[in-house]
């Protein structure tokens, strides 16, 4: 059990004195009230002090200096190494208190820390920062001077359960190191784990700690031990952003999504204006409840009765979408709040993307005095189709389906609504959420989780405002429905300036990419991916084992497709003699069974419908990759049909397994490849990766949602 209380009371004394940072001794038994395991250690006052207890706590020692003004005691000088008699420590706790004035005069020296000197053991980092996306951070990676020269660190949201603690040491590049390489033992991973676990107990329970070092911890067969400890306080780590419960999301979002009567204040009757494209939009679109247009200067828009004020509409408004300048936003919306609107959609630019914050913490304030919820402002609007919802100044979209997608940037999402169009992909939902003023992605979550007509989630952002929130989210999401993410600004410059190892080590995209994962999330590395992995994740089934096996009519595919699966963490299946028989029935003597299959290129149809019939067949196998030669002896759209066909057959018969196909050759590969993708194999002409691709995020969703 943590000791709270003593924590406390040197907390308490840290923030009497206005210290920003604890002393080593004061670190250690921080640890110690964790269970974290420390080397023994006592504090001297003098020389004399020093070299006695060296001798009770057993040489060769440590000397550091302590002092609550000085945070990097190496570049002070304020450590020596190796001590080995009484003399030698005498001599060295001089040295140190020298050093120390001569690096600063006027520092308050409390005296040497005299420390158990550990000689075995790697040395890895176990650290926490307070992230300014995610909050409360816990590292692990190789610790001493390796771990700036490699950054081989993997991150997670602190607190971290045993589970997530094991899979930060093993998630590490050097993990093997850890293991016992060359005859060396292999480290106590379990008392690693329980270092990691009690160091983001410790952050989540004391969140004013806004940086904890613990490097090197040394690991050994038999424990681990923090040998050096470094921890800054700051009051302002411990502060929170606004969260809302699912409750409460659920109830504006679903009148959002869902509205009875909307109002479009600055609706216009002339072309060209913001105020009258919406409008056009909601019309044309097919939106069947009541658009109340609110214009001062009109009595009719579009046929419909104009309101001078919101104010001055009958009944109830579920959302008010802004079509007017930045400037008048303020007292339109107090008239909104005033309505008891749910959602206010800001279209106008003109906020904290133009530098204007103020204005845009002035209008957040009016709509959390009202219970209104905010999004945008600087956006494009947003679809929802199962409601023929077309709130936004671009084209209408009216082909249905489960996938809904978002984007923080105006121009994305006219991307994500022509790639729609074109590849007659049905979506639920298209939001624009711009600056994030008030909705984020996580209120999006919540409301796609209990949509029935949203089987999957992609999203585009640049950063998240509130990353805790929205991992927690995505974690519940993604057990159901798949999350695909494109994080934006993934080649940041990386790490800002820190006082610690574990703060500089932190840069942004790596911690985005760890705690992304732990959230199950998908990442797409481009935006075509993250369309293409949207679009062809919904048809794939889901796999029931890693085996994926490769039939090509090409050897040249074979070995490219055979990469794509390692690139994508996909399993090509150890092929066993029997099922190697069955397969080399159907190929001429000079293909090749075995993974990949290599029926070669000159076979008729029936050579690839009976193969594949066989992977469908056989349970052991869990997915397949096809990879297709155009050939005047199987032509194309007979490739293509073949295999819908024999694919279809056995889905009849309950057999649902993925299949995924590269198609090479001339242009009628590309009517193929439609044709396979309208038949619900994810299908693609002159590449061997994108299909690949899609399988393996459909099998990192499996994975992390534990479907396998």
């Amino acid at each position: 059990m943590a000791d709270h209380a003593a924590v406390e009371k040197i907390l308490d004394q840290a923030a009497a004195e206005g210290r920003s940072s604890l002393t080593a001794p004061e670190g250690r038994a921080v640890c110690e009230a964790y269970g974290i395991p420390t080397p023994a250690e006592r504090l001297a006052a003098t020389a004399d002090e020093a070299a006695a207890h060296a001798q009770d706590i057993g040489l060769p020692v440590v000397l550091k200096i302590v002092s609550p003004d000085i945070l990097h005691k190496t570049e002070a000088g304020g450590v020596l190494v190796g001590l080995k008699d009484a003399e030698a420590v005498k001599a060295g706790f001089e040295k140190i208190v020298e050093n120390a004035k001569a690096y600063d005069a006027d520092a308050r020296i409390l005296g040497v820390q005299v420390q158990q000197m550990l000689t075995e053991g790697q040395e890895v980092i176990i650290g926490s920062v307070t992230d300014p996306t995610f909050g409360k951070i816990v590292a692990f990676g190789l610790g001493g001077v390796l771990v700036e020269v490699l950054k081989d660190v993997t991150f997670r949201l602190a607190p971290t359960s045993t589970e997530e603690a094991l899979s930060m040491i093993d998630g590490i590049q050097a993990a093997e190191i850890l293991r016992g390489v060359r005859g060396a033992d292999p480290v106590d991973r379990d008392a690693l784990a329980a270092v990691i676990t009690g160091l983001g107990q410790l952050v989540a329970d004391f969140p004013q700690l806004s940086e904890v070092d613990l490097n090197p911890v040394l690991a050994t067969a038999s424990g681990a031990t923090a040998v050096d400890v470094r921890i800054l306080v700051d009051p302002d780590a411990a502060k929170e952003p606004v969260r809302f419960t699912q409750e409460e999301i659920l109830a504006s979002m679903n009148r959002i999504m869902k509205p009875v009567s909307i109002a479009v204040i600055g609706a216009s009757a002339e072309a060209g204006k913001i105020g009258n494209s919406v409008m056009k939009n909601l019309v044309n679109g097919g939106y069947a409840g009541e658009i109340h247009p609110i214009n001062p200067k009109a009595t009719e828009i579009l046929d419909r009765k104009a309101y001078a004020s919101i104010t001055d509409v009958p009944g109830d408004v579920d959302v008010a979408i802004f079509a007017i300048p930045a400037k008048f936003v303020p007292a339109a919306l107090e008239e909104v709040g005033k309505k008891g609107a749910a959602g206010a959609i800001l279209i106008p630019s003109g906020f904290g993307e133009t530098g204007n914050i103020e204005l845009q913490d002035e209008v957040v304030a009016i709509a959390r005095k009202h219970g209104v919820r905010i999004l945008g402002p600087n956006i494009y609007g947003y679809y929802y189709t199962p409601e023929n919802l077309s709130a936004t100044f671009c084209t209408p979209y009216d082909v249905k389906g489960g996938v809904a997608l978002s984007s923080q940037s105006g121009g994305i999402g006219m991307a994500i609504l022509g790639f729609s169009r074109s590849a007659k992909m049905g979506v639920s939902s298209i939001v624009g959420v711009g600056n994030k003023a008030d909705i984020d992605e996580d209120d999006l979550l919540t409301f796609f989780e209990q949509d029935d007509n949203t089987q999957l989630v992609a999203m585009h952002l640049e950063d998240l405002k509130d990353g805790r929130s929205f991992a927690e989210t995505a974690k519940r999401v993604s057990k159901h429905k798949p999350v695909v993410v494109l994080k934006a600004g993934r080649t940041s410059q990386g790490a800002k300036a820190a006082s610690s190892h574990t703060g500089a080590l932190a840069g942004d995209d790596k911690v985005y990419d760890d705690i992304l994962r732990q959230s199950g999330v998908i990442r797409a590395p481009g935006l075509n991916d993250l369309l293409e992995y949207a679009r062809g994740i919904p048809l794939l089934p889901t796999p029931k084992g890693e085996n994926v096996v490769i039939i090509t009519g090409a050897g040249g595919s074979g070995v490219l497709l055979s990469d794509a699966c390692v690139d994508n963490g996909l399993s090509l299946m150890e092929i066993p003699p029997d099922l190697d028989t069955a397969f080399r029935k159907f190929i001429p003597p000079f293909g090749a069974a075995g993974n990949p299959v290599d029926i070669t290129g000159g076979e008729p149809p029936s050579t690839y419908r009976n193969t594949i019939a066989l992977g469908l067949e056989d349970d052991r196998i869990h997915a397949l990759i096809l990879g297709y030669w155009h050939t005047i002896v199987t032509p194309p759209m007979v490739f293509a049909e073949l295999v819908a066909r024999v694919v279809e057959e056995y889905r009849a018969k309950g057999i649902h397994k993925p299949v995924v196909a590269s198609l090479s050759g001339d242009v009628e590969v590309e009517e193929a490849s439609d044709y396979l993708y309208d038949h619900g194999v994810v299908a693609y002409p002159y590449t061997t990766e994108k299909p690949v691709a899609v399988l393996g995020a459909k099998y990192r969703w499996a994975r992390a949602a534990g479907l396998l």
